[in-house]
């Protein structure tokens, strides 16, 4: 399995800035290449929502709410993905979680996605 482990969150005041850190691993080995590493959030009593995604390639996709504020960057070295998040506002305030999908390993390629348990952003007014 890969295991995700998000970090970074907090408490902020709105307008400040913040960064998310999630770094992937394997018990099935050194990962190789991951296809996808994206950020949801989901706020209290609404549905989680896709924040952000990039692909190997760098290719990134951003929520409307987000652009501009919000900037999606990977180490693949480091099998590791980050989200900046400037100019915060009371909305944004939610638990931020990481999702990886097409995994490779040395030995395995995992086809479904994974969930980091995410972790807390609150920005206050």
């Amino acid at each position: 399995q890969v295991q995700l482990v998000e970090s970074g969150g907090g408490l902020v005041q709105a307008g400040g800035s913040l960064r998310l850190s999630c770094a992937a691993s394997a018990v099935s080995g050194s990962i190789i290449s991951i296809n996808v590493l994206g950020w949801y959030r989901q706020a209290p009593g609404k549905q989680r929502e896709l924040v952000a995604h990039i692909d190997s390639g760098g290719i990134t996709n951003y929520a409307d709410s987000v652009k501009g504020r919000f900037t999606i960057s990977r180490d693949n070295a480091k099998n590791t993905v980050y989200l900046q998040m400037s100019s915060l506002k009371p909305e944004d305030t939610a638990v931020y979680s990481c999702n990886a999908r097409g995994v490779r390993t040395m030995g395995v390629y995992y086809g479904q996605e994974f969930w980091g348990k995410g972790t807390l952003v609150t920005v206050s007014s």
